[in-house]
């Protein structure tokens, strides 16, 4: 019973520091794509809103502009609106209504000039949105979005391919630490 208790001891003490190893890279990785593809989720949206808002800055009057259901589409969207926050033209509909963003976006965008967030404006319906500040003959902002579904898809992807990832190293460094740690024992009583 005491050589099988060292044994576990001694598989415990080169296991779990491997455990621990192993999880924060896991995380690490995890943090680092995760970040990734939200981050990249904005790419569209910031080359819409910094060219509207310097054409509208510029005098160029608000078009009206193909609707888009943001429950339904994943295609970019736009909506303008004055230095108020009243919307000039839109592209976004839901329910058939212009979605409003939260009232304070607009003193942080207007302070900042360019404002990214996630814009949740109903359930089940995620935007990584991009708000543009814009001045000159004009001001007012530019809010540029598009649908998260493709990302969110993506990082539950990424989250299951960790997580094996993660249990496959775990269970691979078991039986390692298990032989290492046996066969010098076995070797030495020969």
């Amino acid at each position: 019973m005491g050589k099988k208790f060292n044994l576990f001891w001694e598989v415990t003490k080169y296991w779990l520091p491997l455990v621990a190893l192993t999880t924060v890279f896991c995380a690490l990785v995890y943090v680092v794509a995760q970040n990734n593809l939200r981050s990249n989720a904005n790419d569209p949206q910031i080359q819409m809103a910094e060219d509207v808002a310097a054409n509208l800055a510029n005098g160029t009057a608000p078009q009206l502009l193909d609707k888009i259901d943001m429950a339904k589409s994943l295609a970019p969207y736009l909506i303008v609106f004055d230095d108020s926050g009243k919307v000039l033209s839109s592209s976004a509909t839901l329910d058939g209504q212009t979605p409003l963003p939260p009232s304070g976006v607009f003193p942080d965008g207007k302070s900042k000039g360019e404002l990214r967030f996630t814009w949740q404006p109903q359930s089940g319906v995620r935007s990584a949105a991009v708000l543009v500040h814009f001045s000159g003959k004009d001001s007012g902002f530019v809010l540029a979005g598009r649908s998260l579904r493709e990302v969110e898809k993506r990082k539950d992807s990424l989250t299951q391919l960790v997580a094996l990832g993660w249990l496959a190293a775990i269970v691979v460094t078991l039986p390692l630490v298990l032989f290492f740690s046996w066969y010098p024992r076995r070797t030495a009583r020969a």
